[in-house]
């Protein structure tokens, strides 16, 4: 039979483990942000795209905790179980929401990774909080460092298929995320079987508020001038069939960037984390444990 003392003694071991681990973190009065935070030894920080959240890397979640390493998957307000307030949706309040998140849990030294939109904020972090708690940056299809083709700059969605996106995602979302999953692999059979409806699923946790304002955030962003401030090793992944974010856009920044290197995915579109998941996942680990 197990006694009061035994009780309370387990009780405290268990608030103890758990103290550390918070499933929701506020980053301003009445906001709070979804984290998943799992396993031990030197920390990860990956921040998902748009329109998904931190669930999107649940197959790299397993592979990190197995190898050793602490992950945390930040979902950005508007997104997943995050808090959607009205508001500013731009990558300037998401690097800071990140620092927020990463000085609560007291992180240092860590990898931060960033998947398209994703991408984007975290080399916005990156530049407007100084790499602050950051050792790396990884990149993975990432929308940098400009998303939009424009002046000397051919490459990317025009401005006009852009605005088309926005008027779209205010009067027929459903099929805004059609078209994106039409695009979003390389083949129609590149994603194993289900994981196109699992990706969905997730996208309609979004806001549709802030699913407007990301686009808006990505037609508008231009980091071209900020990539060369990064000092730190930089890792682009990017798939070389991707239809979302060109290629040649992961081929831009790698021109930007100090200390890059481009990691080709020569059987992935856009989503090359499930896509060619063996790949992704040891591609990742060499580039924390090696360079």
């Amino acid at each position: 039979m197990t006694t009061v003392h035994q009780f309370s003694s387990l009780s405290q071991a268990r608030s103890r483990d758990s103290t550390s681990r918070k499933e929701f973190i506020e980053v301003e009065k009445n906001v709070k942000l979804h984290i998943t935070d799992l396993g031990e030894g030197k920390p990860v920080v990956l921040i998902h795209g748009w329109p998904l959240s931190d669930a999107m890397y649940e197959y790299q979640y397993a592979e990190l905790i197995q190898k050793g390493y602490r992950v945390i998957g930040i979902t950005l307000r508007g997104f997943g179980k995050s808090d959607k307030p009205y508001g500013q949706y731009n990558f300037d309040i998401f690097a800071d929401d990140i620092k927020v998140t990463l000085e609560e849990l007291g992180i240092q030294d860590a990898v931060l990774g960033g998947f398209s939109m994703g991408g984007a904020i975290a080399t916005r972090y990156m530049v407007r909080h100084n790499g602050e708690h950051i050792r790396k940056l990884a990149l993975f299809g990432a929308a940098t460092p400009k998303w939009t083709s424009g002046e000397n700059y051919p490459f990317g969605f025009t401005q006009e298929e852009v605005n088309a996106m926005i008027e779209q995602s205010q009067t027929n979302r459903a099929a805004l995320y059609t078209t994106f999953g039409s695009i979003f692999a390389a083949t129609e059979t590149s994603l194993p079987a289900g994981l196109d409806r699992w990706l969905v699923t997730i996208q309609w946790e979004a806001s549709p508020y802030a699913v407007t304002q990301c686009l808006i955030a990505l037609r508008d962003g231009d980091q071209r001038a900020e990539l060369s401030a990064i000092k730190v090793p930089v890792a682009i992944f990017h798939g070389v069939q991707d239809k979302i974010v060109p290629f040649s856009i992961g081929e831009q920044a790698q021109q930007l960037f100090e200390n890059a290197y481009l990691v080709r995915f020569e059987n992935s579109g856009h989503g090359l984390f499930v896509e060619e998941r063996e790949k992704f996942n040891q591609e990742l680990i060499t580039f924390l444990e090696t360079r």
